[in-house]
């Protein structure tokens, strides 16, 4: 349970940090393409850490 927990914090803190860094850098190309990347990783660690945190308490 304290693994999903923490899994969820950094998922969300990379998914944030990402999306604040793609607003920020919006007019690079380059910048765009791996800060979404970033964000896309972050949010698939939040949600599977969500997802095992659900099913470890049912």
């Amino acid at each position: 349970m304290i693994f999903s927990i923490i899994g969820i914090i950094i998922g969300a803190m990379i998914t944030a940090f990402g999306l604040y860094y793609l607003a920020a850098e919006r007019q690079d190309p380059e910048s765009r393409k791996i800060y979404t990347i970033v964000s896309l990783i972050g949010g698939i660690i939040f949600i599977a850490m969500i997802i095992k945190l659900i099913i470890g308490l049912a």
